[in-house]
């Protein structure tokens, strides 16, 4: 079950724990990941490992594809509209990420969106900038040099792996 850990760092299930991006455990060698440096309460930073570019987008399609198809049931009950499936993807990100820290195409693919500044949850509100900018399209296809998208750079998230 999600809750703080001793140093009141979110953690997702007992026994949890960051994984380092250099030393025992980490991936050295790959070209997809990319060192994000976080800030801890003490204002130290720990490079933590993003998640692969390959494995957000995989994520993002499962998720595209589950607000398509609710898109659809809620078009069968209200009559088809073009924002149907753009306004579920929102509130699904809203929802997951701002309370759970992953959507359901992030759990299958073992990612979560956190804060860069703490490496915890970034709650509903910035959760829901998140997501709002993500259905737009245009901001995710935008990235810098870390791989962040605008809608993550808004809302000073990055996707990690777990």
């Amino acid at each position: 079950m999600p809750g703080c850990g001793q140093d009141g760092t979110f953690v997702p299930w007992p026994g949890a724990q960051w994984r380092p991006a250099s030393g025992i455990g980490a991936h050295k060698g790959s070209l997809d990941p990319v060192d994000v440096p976080i800030r801890t309460a003490d204002s130290a930073t720990a490079p933590v490992e993003s998640a692969a570019l390959s494995r957000r987008f995989l994520a993002l399609l499962i998720d595209w594809i589950l607000c398509l198809l609710i898109g659809t049931l809620v078009g069968r009950l209200m009559g088809p509209q073009p924002w149907q499936a753009p306004a579920v993807l929102a509130l699904e990100y809203t929802l997951f990420i701002g309370l759970f820290a992953q959507t359901p195409g992030m759990f299958l693919l073992r990612l979560r969106c956190v804060s860069i500044a703490d490496g915890g949850p970034i709650g509903v509100p910035r959760a829901f900038v998140r997501g709002v900018l993500l259905a737009l399209l245009i901001p995710a296809l935008v990235m810098d040099k870390e791989q962040r998208g605008w809608h993550d750079r808004a809302a000073g998230s990055v996707v990690v792996k777990i």
